[in-house]
């Protein structure tokens, strides 16, 4: 087997992949006896089909698998042994490859086309300027949170009178067109209602005020606007609520007022664990404070990242070999139209670019990422994940665990390397660039990202 490269230009080469008789022949006969002794043929006992009819039936399907498991096995390691870093994957030559004729041919050659990567520098150093927005929190922002805690473990508690706000606990019973029981009504117990909620202003009004044993009668379609809330309401099937018309009895036999959990001890346990150190509402609030300003440190790196890629793809120019890799992304993806193509090329090559940059990064900096530095990325998002149910502080060993489940998913785990390798690159440009750290509000923050 013989196998050579021939520049085109800097971007642009071929390999030719040469294989004769000798290189395959041997391996071809052992396989077609290993068919010999398994295929079962009517007038033949097992292993006693004569070879040559063996040869004959199956003898191209073989040889055509073992030449190209012989071609894809060996061009691989080609490219590897001589560290070609290449874009895409090899493409048969359009213009030199030959038809092969398994029938008659005994000698092969393969002619692909492979595009190059091109040598690119990245200097990071302080002359290197780049914006960083710290984002600003402020007392709206901190309050927020204070009353999403306290709403949060906050109880309903039974009222006297209903008011505005509150919620009515009670029986619901279907009425006829004279307000008289429906015998085979529909019927639903211990509903939660919010006054609130009531779109109608008049049977909003008429249930403010209301107390416990009090009978209030409307059509809960008006009041809500909503067949398909009504029947969630009433723990009834869609088709039901579709032909719900009228007014029904609805007995109330608790009045609710939503009480806000007092800014104790108790709730700063709750918001952070029994091991917390908060004990005042100025701690509460400082530690707020100090959670809001961690989460919008992701967001600052998120932008920061943005910038550089941006920054770095404009200033690093390098020519790629776009026609070769417009034929790759039409060969690698059928469903494709040339259409597409050219619509989606210019993010494809800024993708290209940047992922080039960031290799060349991490070549030059030697970064290298081990299972730690993958599973902390993973305990990470978990905390983020449970973050967004609202548990703080959660201890170590569930994160653990959990980090455990994300890792088991192999698509998952390559998604969080990715991201693990993607955190090392951006601190490694944040540590050899100068940032310019610029303080700004929330707001103004989310409009530079529309931008």
């Amino acid at each position: 087997m013989n196998i050579t490269k021939e520049n085109i230009n800097e971007l642009n080469a071929t390999i030719t992949v040469k294989i004769e008789k000798n290189d395959y022949e041997a391996t071809v006969n052992e396989t077609l006896k290993d068919y010999r002794k398994k295929v079962n043929m009517p007038g033949f006992r097992p292993g006693k089909v004569p070879a040559g009819l063996v040869k004959k039936m199956y003898g191209k399907a073989i040889l055509a698998d073992e030449v190209n498991k012989m071609l894809s096995n060996n061009l691989s390691k080609y490219l590897v042994d001589e560290k070609l870093n290449i874009l895409g994957e090899p493409l048969p030559n359009e213009e030199k490859q030959a038809t092969i004729d398994w029938d008659k041919d005994e000698d092969f050659e393969f002619i692909f086309d492979v595009a190059m990567a091109p040598e690119i520098e990245v200097k990071l150093d302080k002359r290197k300027k780049f914006a960083y927005y710290n984002i600003e929190v402020d007392d709206e922002m901190v309050n927020k949170q204070v009353e999403s805690y306290t709403s949060r473990f906050g109880e309903n508690v039974v009222s006297e009178v209903a008011g505005e706000k509150d919620t009515l606990r009670g029986d619901f019973v279907q009425l006829d067109a004279e307000g008289n029981e429906l015998a085979d009504g529909i019927t639903a117990e211990k509903v939660i209602i919010a006054i609130d909620l009531m779109k109608d202003e008049a049977i909003r009004n008429e249930a403010i005020g209301k107390k416990a044993g009090d009978v209030l009668v409307f059509d809960p379609v008006k009041a809500y606007e909503s067949k398909h809330e009504v029947g969630h309401m009433l723990n009834i099937s869609h088709e039901e609520a579709e032909k719900i018309e009228g007014n029904f009895k609805f007995t109330i036999a608790e009045v609710l007022t939503f009480k806000a959990a007092e800014l104790n001890e108790d709730l700063f346990k709750k918001a952070f664990g029994d091991d917390t150190e908060v004990k005042t509402e100025e701690e509460f609030r400082a530690k707020l404070k100090e959670e809001l300003a961690g989460q919008f440190v992701q967001s600052s790196d998120y932008k920061f990242a943005l910038d550089s890629r941006d920054a770095l793809v404009e200033k690093i120019g390098m020519e790629l070999p776009e026609e070769f890799l417009k034929r790759w992304l039409k060969a690698t993806n059928n469903e494709l139209t040339d259409e597409q193509i050219d619509t989606e090329f210019d993010g494809f090559m800024k993708d290209l670019r940047w992922q080039l940059i960031k290799d060349r990064i991490v070549r030059d900096n030697e970064i290298k990422i081990d299972e730690a530095d993958v599973k902390e990325v993973a305990k990470q998002m978990a905390a983020y994940q449970f973050s967004q149910y609202g548990m703080h502080n959660v201890p170590d060993e569930h994160l653990e665990n959990y980090a455990g489940h994300i890792l088991g998913n192999e698509e998952e785990r390559r998604r969080v390397t990715q991201k693990a390798l993607d955190d090392k690159v951006l601190e490694t440009i944040k540590s050899k660039v100068a940032l310019e750290e610029k303080a700004i509000s929330f707001d103004e923050f989310n409009k530079l990202l529309e931008n």
